[in-house]
């Protein structure tokens, strides 16, 4: 059966990619929203615009207990959102993008997310072809220093989505970015062992859920 739902749940966000677009792209991708797990809270009286997850900074203060919001009533049942390490597994979202701007993609959605206050070490880019620029200039200086990396996890670590050791984290996002249905097709579940809350893929929806169709 395919991974994703015949309609998959797609948020579209403002634009802003974080890097010039690859060669060849023509149309933006939309841009995720963040799925579940802890988002710290800014001190009071801090600005609109606060610094980027991950950098050190002055504790909150406490505010005390904050009383609950009250519960929106709606004609038909919300679903509810699975937590870290549930039983019904990661949370998944898909972004359409083609296998050139794949890439392009994930990184717009790793932005967001650490704007939205996930700690870089929660995230693995995964690749299904070519790898990440970043991982491509990391292991240039070698093997041992590029994994003591992922060890390290106190940043995004990006990696070839068929290496064996790659570690899960929270939050992992594929960028489809291969022309191989099979490699497609063995990427995805693993990605989907991978990831303890979220998991979002990028790449055209339509291949995406064919390859897991026919692969099922």
């Amino acid at each position: 059966m395919p991974l994703f739902p015949e309609e998959p749940q797609i948020h579209e966000s403002v634009p802003g990619p974080r890097a010039t677009p690859a060669a060849g792209r023509t149309a933006p991708t939309p841009r995720p929203v963040p799925g579940p797990g802890p988002r710290p809270a800014p001190p009071r009286g801090a600005p609109a615009s606060s610094a980027r997850p991950g950098k050190p900074g002055p504790a909150a203060p406490s505010r005390g207990p904050v009383p609950a919001p009250p519960v929106q009533r709606t004609d038909s049942p919300q679903p509810p959102v699975a937590p870290t390490g549930t039983a019904a597994g990661p949370q998944l979202q898909l972004i359409p993008a083609p296998a050139g701007g794949a890439v392009d993609a994930a990184d717009e959605a790793v932005d967001l997310l650490l704007d939205s206050g996930r700690a870089p070490g929660e995230i693995l880019v995964l690749t299904t072809g070519e790898n990440h620029p970043w991982a491509t200039h990391e292991l240039s200086f070698g093997a041992a220093s590029y994994w003591a990396q992922q060890e390290a996890a106190d940043d995004v670590f990006y990696a070839d989505a068929g290496a064996e050791r790659v570690t899960g984290r929270p939050v992992v996002v594929v960028a489809v970015n291969d022309v191989n249905d099979d490699a497609t097709a063995r990427a995805l579940p693993a990605a989907l062992a991978r990831a303890g809350a979220l998991l979002i893929v990028c790449g055209d929806p339509e291949r995406i859920n064919a390859v897991l169709g026919a692969h099922a």
